[in-house]
């Protein structure tokens, strides 16, 4: 008895769950994955559109041989089975057979080879790209250099947004957006109706640059520059994520691309420019603490926070900042070559496309953070002086 007034105490609460869950059920996420989605994504590429003809022509094929080949057997054993005397007939060397099996084989295997290799081709002709970026796999982000093109120079570094990993941290995911655990700080910016090559690399592990509506996917390896291309049809916003399992942080390494008009891609590269004009601050400023650490809280929080966490403890193999003696110590020299050259093989990354200033603001804010109460500033000036080590 008591077991049972057990079980009927739990009913509303499961009841409470699945409404909950009911009330905050995820929709569509055009340009991304959709509720119950089985077929392959809206294609947004013309490469994309070839892929998807392939997939239900290649699809349709097999089904047709597998019903007509499991037909001819099933039919062969149920109409002559031993139970209605039938016997099994004694020939062989029969010409017609062996080449009726040989060459309908061929026929198919050309019908379906023909467009797979037209398709193949044209998704490694990587020239005469309108615009050439660099993507780099860091764990756990991507980087974006602009090599060619307009935007020539541009580089930036996309994060998961912070306000989806503080979710996913907390586990209350009931007010989870569409785009949760997709949306990031810095999204890949490109014009519609341009070819544009992605030339990958890593920094770390091996981690593969996928964007299902383009119909793209490209390994990126340590020490080696493999490329893609894509060109965008449409206007819109579009998803992806790293999909090479890459460490515990793997399912934090969204893409999110950005396709805009020609005349609004370039406003974005002249507002862009500004931006890194503004970033250029004079290194030789001398800063006051309290201004500093705003700055550097901000630095922290968009590059940092993912893998050593907001309150500096990180993570597995993550090393915590908070109380860490290269963090405190008085000479910061150590600490500011780690930043700047990275260290652990790559699992802290380099962070050299950080002005001076960012990277005086986000040491000195580990350096005062938590239970890092140093009084300790550090200046421009000083990394300046430490890039030529």
């Amino acid at each position: 008895m008591k077991s049972i007034s057990s079980k009927l105490a739990c009913l509303p609460l499961m009841a409470g769950a699945w409404v909950g869950f009911a009330a905050h059920a995820v929709q569509d996420l055009p340009g991304g994955p959709a509720v119950r989605q089985l077929n392959l994504a809206p294609p947004a590429t013309r490469i994309a559109q070839e892929q998807h003809f392939l997939h239900w022509m290649m699809l349709l094929i097999c089904t047709a041989i597998f019903v007509a080949v499991f037909s001819v057997m099933f039919y062969s054993i149920w109409k002559h089975r031993r139970s209605k005397g039938a016997k099994a007939a004694n020939f062989h060397e029969s010409v017609t057979v062996e080449v009726v099996w040989t060459i309908v084989p061929f026929v198919i295997v050309i019908v379906m080879a023909l467009p797979a290799t037209k398709v193949l081709v044209a998704q490694k002709d990587t020239t005469n790209a309108d615009l050439t970026i660099k993507t780099t796999g860091y764990q756990w982000k991507w980087g974006y250099d602009y090599l060619t093109g307009e935007g020539e120079g541009l580089a930036f570094i996309s994060t998961l947004d912070s306000s989806h990993r503080a979710m996913s941290d907390s586990g209350d995911v009931r007010n989870a957006p569409d785009n949760y655990l997709l949306q990031v700080d810095n999204p890949l910016v490109v014009p519609v109706d341009k070819k544009i090559r992605i030339i990958t690399t890593a920094n770390d592990v091996i981690h593969s640059f996928m964007v299902p509506a383009f119909g793209i996917k490209q390994d990126a390896l340590p020490g080696f520059v493999r490329d893609t291309w894509f060109r965008a049809e449409k206007i819109g916003d579009y998803y992806g994520q790293c999909a090479e399992l890459c460490g515990k942080e793997h399912a934090y390494m969204p893409i999110h691309v950005k396709v805009l008009s020609a005349e609004d891609y370039s406003a974005w590269v002249a507002e862009q420019r500004k931006k890194a004009a503004a970033k250029l601050d004079d290194p030789g400023k001398v800063w006051t603490l309290d201004e500093i650490l705003k700055r550097g809280e901000k630095v922290y929080a968009a590059n940092c926070a993912s893998c050593h966490q907001a309150n500096g403890k990180g993570a597995g193999p993550i090393k915590p900042l908070d109380g860490s003696a290269i963090v405190i110590e008085a000479d910061h020299t150590r600490q500011l070559q780690i930043v700047l050259k990275g260290a652990a093989n790559g699992a802290m990354p380099s962070w050299q496309q950080l002005s001076d200033t960012d990277i005086a603001a986000v040491v000195s804010y580990t350096k005062n953070s938590w239970s890092n109460k140093t009084g300790q500033l550090v200046q421009p000036a000083e990394v300046v002086a430490q890039r030529g080590k």
